[in-house]
Order: structure tokens, then sequence, then C-alpha cells
């Protein structure tokens, strides 16, 4: 841990979504004065809350913001079954419960919590921005944002995507007539009916399965729930600050475009050469550095005030 990070301290807490109990880390600034500004972060497809993204969660609080992460329903430490379910959308009533819990602490300024979503994560933050007043800036990063071309490209053709709908439904019908469920791999280095298909996503994701952190399995009824959300609608009712991090060769830049374009107003993009949701100091440089910059009277640049200074600024 660095000197950054090593000025905060981590919290294990359980909040109610929907009557699943739920499992988060509170990060915890070690010495600024509460309340204060908050963020919740949303990880990538199928994440847990001890992967990588937890260190963002470190650096933000030991930079002064309170920092919530958490296992979705079915995931992780979180209660839900059946187990292992991807559903973007209860993702995002997860996180405007979370949003809540943070609230009600004794440590957060309520007037000031904003949300960071990391590749599959920007999509459900962008649903929950949408419907939650009470997220008042967002950040995205290296977002893998959802509508059809951006479906079509991952599974290659239309009819890829029309038999993983079926492959889904069909597996949600047997669930919901007996009781039964299916699994696939959530990843693997030559199969193409797992969730994410690709050397470079097992490359990232079987350390973590190797360790124990992550099952590397997938409900293959998370197709209908995956296949059948979009997040470009969502995008167009976001009325927060907000500031997205992409680049060329982030996944479906395309698909950001879209999305950034649908975004009405208030709004920053950083277009880098290279950024990946393992880009760490690119991701730190925007998320940290600068913010607590501004928060010690630094005037910060437009791209850096976007987002994070309405945390700073309401009361």
């Amino acid at each position: 841990m660095d000197a950054v990070a090593a000025q905060s301290k981590r919290e294990t807490v359980r909040f109610m979504s929907e009557g699943v109990a739920l499992s988060g880390h509170m990060y915890l600034p070690a010495s600024a004065k509460p309340p204060g500004p908050a963020v919740v972060l949303c990880g990538p497809m199928t994440f847990v809350k001890e992967q990588a993204f937890a260190q963002y969660a470190h650096r933000l609080a030991g930079a002064g913001f309170v920092e919530l992460t958490f296992d979705p329903r079915s995931h992780g430490q979180s209660e839900g079954m059946p187990r292992d379910v991807e559903d973007p959308l209860g993702k995002a009533v997860d996180v405007r419960q979370a949003i809540g819990y943070l609230a009600s602490r004794p440590e957060v300024a309520a007037k000031r919590i904003g949300a960071v979503g990391f590749c599959a994560g920007s999509a459900s933050m962008l649903r929950a921005t949408a419907d939650e007043p009470r997220i008042r800036a967002l950040t995205t990063v290296a977002g893998m944002y959802r509508d059809h071309p951006s479906d079509v490209a991952v599974l290659v053709s239309e009819s890829g995507v029309t038999e993983r709908r079926e492959r889904g439904a069909k597996a949600l019908a047997a669930f919901k007539a007996a009781g039964e469920v299916s699994y696939v791999p959530a990843i693997d280095p030559t199969r193409a009916d797992v969730a994410m298909v690709g050397a470079p996503v097992w490359d990232w994701y079987s350390k973590w399965a190797e360790a124990g952190v992550w099952p590397n399995q997938y409900a293959v009824m998370s197709d209908a729930l995956v296949h059948g959300c979009e997040s470009l609608t969502a995008a167009k009712h976001v009325k927060v600050p907000y500031l997205m991090l992409h680049s060329g060769n982030s996944v479906f830049p395309d698909a950001a475009r879209r999305h950034y374009e649908g975004v009405p107003a208030g709004k920053e993009l950083l277009w880098a050469k290279l950024l990946i949701t393992s880009s760490f100091m690119m991701i730190l440089s925007y998320l940290i550095v600068r913010p607590r910059k501004w928060r010690n009277g630094s005037p910060g640049t437009s791209r850096e005030r976007a987002v994070l200074t309405v945390l700073r600024s309401r009361s």
C-alpha cells in the first residue's frame, strides 16, 4: 500500500437491496473531517469487490473521499439466488441502494455523493444516475456501453446476438419452471460460449480465479438480462456533471462516442492515447491526484472540475 492509500481505513458493511443483503467495503479517510464527499464504485462484468478497483477505492479514500465498493446481488459475499447471475439493471438498483446507505452514514455529506463505473459497470452506472437524484456527479472509465451495435460487435454477428438471447431465454424459462440453473465459465482462453470471450479477458480475470477471489462461473440465464438491456437511453437522461474516460484501444470506442453524444449537457470527454481498465496511473491521475489538489484550493482545469467539484461545493 502506498502513502496515499495508507491514509485510509476499510470497514465491512452490509445493506439491503430489494430484500437481498449486499456485502460491501467502505473506505474511510483516516484524517478528513466528516461529513465529506463520497463515491460508490461499480466494476466490470461479473466483478467482486476484492478485484483491482478496490485499489482505486483505497487511494481515493486516502485523498479524502469516502468510498463504497460492494458485491452485487448473487455475487461474492452478497446474498441472492441463483448465484452468479449477471444483471446490469439489477446492479443499477443495487447502486441506488448503495447511495442510500452512504447517505445514511454520519461520515458522508448526503448531497455530495458521486458514482464511478468501470468497464461494464459504466452501463449500470448510467442507468443508476439517470434514475437516482442523489447521485450528484458521474465518471465512467473504459466503459463497455450497451446498445445493439456493441452487442453485435461482441458476438461478431446479428445471428450471434440472437443465439445468445435465445440461449438466455431458454435457461431463464427452465429456472422459472423447475428451478434448474445452468452455468458456463465466465471466461476461457478459447471457448466461444463463455460470458466474456477472448484471450485478453482471460489474461486479466484468470489471476483472480487462481487466487480464489473470483469464481469463474456465469449463469446462462444472464444472457437474457445482459442482451435484453441497453444503456443509451439512460445516457440521454443523465443531468449531472459527467466525465467519460475512454480511448481508441478501449472496448468499443464507437459505442462510447454514441453514449457521450447522447448525454445532453454538462459533460467532458477525456480521449486518451492508451486507456484500459487496468491503466492504473492514468486513471489515478484524473480520479485522485488532481481532485485532491482542488480540494486543497488549486483551481484545476474545466475537465478536472466537471465531476468531483460538485461533490466539493454542494452542501
